[in-house]
C-alpha cells in the first residue's frame, strides 16, 4: 500500500474518533462524561475506526491513483457510513458491552462522512496547487527517461515534472524545448527549478555520472534516485528493463528470513483452513455444475512450476472441455476463448475454480499468497526471453499475489512481463502488512468479479 494512502487511512480514523466526540458533544451539550464513552481501554472507539475504514476500503477509497469527482465522492462516502451503520448495528447486537446510543451514532457516522469529504476535497484542491507537488529533475534524455515522464504524468499530480537536464551523452529523444540545461550546472539547475527529487535516468551511466555535483545535490537536501527506485516507489513495480544485477544486491529488500518464512507458513494454514471451512459447504454443488455442464472429470490437474522450479500438480474445478489441447498443445487462455464451458466461464469470473487451490496451500506446495505458478512449457520460453524470469521462483507460488490485484488476466508475453514487474516488487517489498491489504483487495477483486477469463 502507498504511503498517502496510509496517511489517508491514519485521517480517517482519527476522524472517526474526533466525530463521536464532536457528536457527544453536540448531542448532550458537553463533554464530562465522554470518559464513560471511552471505556473499557477505548475499544468502542477503535471499532467504529475500523468498521468506516474496512468499509472505506471497500468501497475504494484508499486504490492506487483513485480520484473522485465531488458528486462521486458525496455518494461512495454515503456507502460507507450506511454499510457502517449496519455492520456496527450487528456488532452492538453480538456484543452489547461496545455499544454506543443509536442517536449518537448516527450522528457521528454523518459527522465522519462531512469531515471525510472536506478532507479530501481540501487536499485534492492543495494538489492543484504548484507549491504543493513535488517538482523532479531528471537528469538524461533518452528513452528511459522518457519512461521516467509517463511514470511521473501517471502520479496525479503528487509529482511533476521540472524539466531534463543532458548528460554527457546520451541519445535525446525526449522534447528539446523540455531540456533545461546540461548536466555541468545541474547543481545550478536543482536551485532555479526548485526540485525536490532529482532522478537519474541515463542510458548509459559508466563513467558519464557527475559523482561530485549528484552529491552536492544530496548534500543540499534533493533526494536523489536512480530511475529504477524511483519508478518503484511511483508505480508499485520494478522496471526490469533497466535494471543491472548489482541493483538486486545492493537494494533494501529481496530477503526472505527464516522468521519471514515460519510466520508466513503459519498464515498460509490459517488462511487456508478458515477458506476450506468456508467454501467446503460449495464443493459438492460446484462439482454438481461441473459434472452436468460437460463430460469429464469435475477436478483438474495441471504441472505447474513451484518454488525453486520444483513442480506440482495444481488443483482446479475444470473450467474447459476435457480435450481442450489435444490439438494445439499449451496455449494461452485468451478472452472469450471457446474451449471455456458455460458453467467455467462463470467460475472463473467468481475464482470458484481456485478453490480446490487450498490443499496445494496445505501440502505447503503453494503460498496463499505469492507469484502465480506457470506452466513449464511456458516458463521456458519466458526465461530466455524475459530478463530475471526465473527470480519469481526463489519464493513459492500463490492463490493470489500482488499482480493479481494490480494486473488483469495474463495471456501473452508481454502480459508476463507485466506481471514480473509486480511479483518482483512483491518479492523484494514482502511484508505482513502487504500481504494483509493483498488480502483484502482479492476479497474485493472476487466481489467485484474483475480480471477473471
Amino acid at each position: 500500500m502507498s504511503r498517502p494512502s496510509l496517511l489517508l487511512i491514519t485521517a480517517d480514523a482519527a476522524l472517526a474518533i474526533l466525530s463521536v466526540a464532536v457528536g457527544y458533544c453536540l448531542r448532550f451539550g458537553g463533554a464530562s462524561s465522554f470518559s464513560e464513552l471511552v471505556e473499557p481501554g477505548g475499544l468502542r472507539l477503535l471499532i467504529i475506526a475500523a468498521v468506516v475504514i474496512v468499509s472505506g476500503f471497500f468501497c475504494e477509497l484508499y486504490s492506487r491513483g483513485q480520484r473522485f469527482s465531488a458528486t462521486d465522492l458525496a455518494a461512495r462516502l454515503a456507502v460507507v457510513m450506511m454499510v457502517s451503520l449496519l455492520v456496527l448495528s450487528a456488532i452492538y447486537y453480538l456484543v452489547p458491552m461496545v455499544m454506543i446510543g443509536r442517536g449518537l451514532l448516527s450522528l457521528a457516522l454523518m459527522l465522519c462522512g462531512v469531515m471525510q469529504f472536506a478532507l479530501r476535497r481540501g487536499l485534492h484542491a492543495l494538489g492543484g496547487l504548484p507549491g504543493f507537488s513535488q517538482r523532479v529533475l531528471v537528469l538524461g534524455v533518452g528513452p528511459l527517461a522518457e519512461v521516467i515522464e509517463a511514470t511521473i504524468n501517471l502520479s496525479r499530480g503528487r509529482y511533476v515534472l521540472a524539466g531534463f537536464v543532458q548528460p554527457a551523452s546520451d541519445i535525446m529523444t525526449v522534447s528539446e524545448d523540455r531540456v533545461v540545461g546540461h548536466v555541468k550546472e545541474i547543481a545550478r539547475l536543482v536551485q532555479q527549478q526548485r526540485a525536490s527529487h532529482l532522478v537519474v535516468a541515463v542510458t548509459e551511466r559508466r563513467g558519464v555520472l557527475p559523482v561530485k555535483e549528484l552529491l552536492v545535490c544530496k548534500l543540499n537536501g534533493t533526494e536523489v534516485l536512480d530511475s529504477p527506485s524511483f519508478y518503484e516507489r511511483l508505480s508499485g513495480k520494478l522496471l526490469i528493463e533497466n535494471i543491472q544485477p548489482s541493483w538486486f544486491i545492493y537494494s533494501n529488500g529481496f530477503r526472505i528470513t527464516l522468521l519471514k518464512r515460519l510466520y508466513k507458513r503459519f498464515l498460509d494454514i490459517l488462511f487456508s483452513l478458515t477458506g476450506l471451512f468456508l467454501a467446503l459447504p460449495l464443493f459438492p454443488l460446484v462439482a454438481l455444475l461441473v459434472r452436468i455442464d460437460s463430460p469429464g472429470p469435475v477436478l483438474f490437474r495441471q504441472i505447474r512450476v513451484g518454488e525453486k522450479g520444483r513442480e506440482f500438480a495444481i488443483l482446479k474445478f475444470r473450467t474447459m472441455r476435457q480435450d481442450a489441447e489435444s490439438l494445439t498443445g499449451a496455449v494461452w487462455s485468451q478472452r472469450n476463448d471457446p474451449r471455456i464451458t458455460r458453467i467455467g466461464g462463470m467460475l472463473r469470473k467468481t475464482r470458484l475454480d481456485e478453490l480446490p487451490q487450498l490443499f496445494n496451500v496445505l501440502k505447503a506446495e503453494m503460498s496463499f499468497i505469492g507469484p502465480r505458478p506457470e506452466r513449464p512449457e511456458f516458463v521456458e520460453q519466458l526465461t530466455e526471453r524475459i530478463p530475471y524470469y526465473n527470480k519469481r521462483h526463489f519464493v513459492k507460488p500463490g492463490l493470489t499475489g500482488w499482480a493479481q490485484i494490480c494486473y488483469p488476466y495474463g495471456a501473452s508475453e508481454e502480459d508476463a512481463l507485466e506481471k514480473l514487474r509486480y511479483d518482483l516488487f512483491y518479492i523484494k517489498n514482502y511484508s505482513f502488512l502487504l500481504d494483509l491489504f493483498i488480502v483484502l483487495e482479492t476479497v474485493k477483486v472476487v466481489l467485484y468479479g474483475r480480471g477473471g477469463r
